[in-house]
């Protein structure tokens, strides 16, 4: 091989570098700018997540605060 055969395989290794540099970029672009979206069972979770913390609110309306608000003793416990 001649000096100008040397050269020419490395500007192409260089050019290949460059390429794949430039795919792995748009690439890291694409997955950043995707958008979420829940699956079925992400979004089952999250609703059941939420109906049970406004349950737990209710009951605890329903039977934490009066108790509070009572100042009755009761030695029934």
């Amino acid at each position: 091989m001649n000096h100008w055969q040397i050269k020419d395989m490395a500007e192409t290794h260089r050019q290949r570098l460059i390429e794949e540099m430039e795919q792995i970029r748009l690439e890291d672009l694409a997955l950043e700018s995707r958008v979420y979206r829940p699956r079925f069972f992400a979004r089952t979770m999250f609703n059941f997540a939420n109906w049970m913390i406004s349950t737990g609110k209710q009951l605890r309306k329903r039977y934490e605060i009066p108790a509070v608000n009572n100042k009755t003793e009761s030695f029934a416990h």
